[in-house]
């Protein structure tokens, strides 16, 4: 109940500012931070380790003993306790013992599968909080981009009421043709809006699903994510073995280890049919005093019995060879999934490189130029000097750079969080996630 009130006030604090009242906004850390908290497959992965916790208990202990009444002896004639002398009620106990250390190992084993929950919910965060993260910008990218059209489409009904203007006044250049240019521009304008108005509401349903009602708020215009520490050592000379000592304590694999521990123990369990299992057991008859009334001695009587394992080459030999390929498979199973974290590594290392390069040339150059040529174009058309199918393409051009540029932005925040989960997931484990600093998510 608690955590559901923290949630809702974590929603709903954009809503004031400086004591004002401000609309309601989604941050990335209030989306992230909602995942996680709201996944029921972590809620199934704390079960499953309490489970396993449990049985490793359980296994560890020796199985109960039996109890055993018998009427023994008695004769069909009479079924009298007294007439035969080896008539008897007789009540037995017994107590078997797993082969070698198996009560051990099957307890370590299961401990050891136990280890792998917190590491799997752990990297199950870092994964919710990348798919969280990749939608959340979908949002911002298509938000701002109809922010963006929005700002130029006043714009353009601005020209549209000047050139309306110069061409009633016959004073100026204006035509008929810029008119129904203008009006044509202006409504491929909205066009591009309803398309992505349909995007952005889209990827807010996708985002419901992770976040609940708070999805459907618009997202803040701040964000950036900071780079992992590490994405500061790697190097393209960098060996094979270099890049994967960056990923190798990675929870996902982190979890092979561990399972793959629990696998050798198995190994070792099943070894352990090779021994004998043992038991014991116990029994005390009564007998009743004879027809004479002379008293009669009770029996007791004690056994120990094991099984004899011989016939080994289709049993025995045959469950440590399957334990061991199942160890085998398990550590390929491993190499697969560390060999595409590390493509990943590489496929997302190139992309920010060239990502960093191309926000630069916007940045530096490209931006800009387009503004500066936009300006020029429009300045000209405005003193007669120009035409006006150029100004307005010119002012397109403006537009569509600057989406670009947006694009390259999110583009290289979506890398980013692919990187930090694969060199820094634990940065959103549920103990240590707190809600970052707005100054933290801002587009450099």
């Amino acid at each position: 109940m608690k955590q559901r009130k923290f949630l809702l006030v974590l929603a709903f604090l954009p809503l004031m500012v400086n004591g004002k009242e401000s609309p309601a906004i989604l941050t990335l850390e209030t989306a992230i931070y909602t995942a996680v908290h709201r996944d029921p497959w972590v809620n199934g992965s704390h079960f499953r380790e309490q489970a396993l916790s449990q049985e490793a208990i359980a296994s560890a202990t020796l199985p109960d003993p039996r109890i055993s009444l018998t009427a023994a002896n008695f004769p069909t004639d009479s079924f009298d306790i007294r007439h035969e002398p080896m008539t008897q009620l007789m009540v037995g106990v017994s107590q078997k013992f797993p082969r070698g250390e198996s009560r051990n190992l099957q307890g370590r084993k299961n401990r050891e599968l136990a280890e792998v929950e917190p590491l799997l919910r752990a990297d199950r965060q870092a994964r919710v909080s990348t798919q969280v993260t990749q939608l959340w910008l979908d949002v911002y990218k298509a938000q701002e981009s109809i922010r963006l059209i929005n700002n130029d489409r006043s714009l353009f009904e601005h020209l549209i009421d000047a050139t309306k203007a110069s061409y009633a006044s016959t004073v100026g250049r204006a035509r008929q043709q810029d008119i129904i240019r203008a009006q044509l521009e202006l409504t491929r304008l909205d066009d591009r809006l309803y398309q992505l108005q349909q995007t952005m509401e889209s990827v807010q349903q996708r985002l419901v699903e992770w976040v609940g009602d708070i999805g459907l708020l618009p997202v803040t215009t701040r964000l950036t994510q900071a780079a992992p520490k590490q994405l500061l050592s790697l190097t393209p000379a960098d060996s094979q073995q270099q890049r994967f000592d960056n990923i190798d304590a990675h929870p996902a694999l982190v979890a092979f280890d561990k399972r793959l521990n629990a696998m050798s123990t198995e190994v070792e369990l099943a070894r352990q049919h090779y021994k004998p299992e043992w038991g014991i057991s116990a029994q005390y008859g009564y007998r009743a005093d004879d027809l004479q009334g002379n008293e009669r001695s009770d029996f007791l009587s004690l056994g120990v019995n094991f099984d004899l394992p011989m016939f080994t080459s289709n049993r025995q030999d045959k469950q440590v060879a399957a334990a061991n390929a199942r160890l085998q498979a398990l550590a390929t199973e491993k190499q697969l999934v560390a060999r595409r974290m590390l493509a990943d590594l590489d496929s997302a290392l190139v992309q920010l490189g060239r990502l960093d390069q191309r926000q630069q040339l916007y940045t530096k150059k490209l931006l800009p130029q387009m503004a500066e040529q936009a300006e020029a174009s429009l300045a000209a058309y405005n003193n007669d000097d120009g035409d006006f199918a150029e100004a307005i393409r010119a002012r397109i051009s403006e537009l569509n750079a600057k989406i670009d540029a947006l694009g390259i932005a999110v583009a290289r925040q979506q890398i980013l969080a692919k990187l930090n989960y694969l060199l820094n997931p634990n940065q959103y484990n549920t103990e240590q996630l707190s809600i970052a600093a707005d100054k933290s998510w801002r587009i450099q």
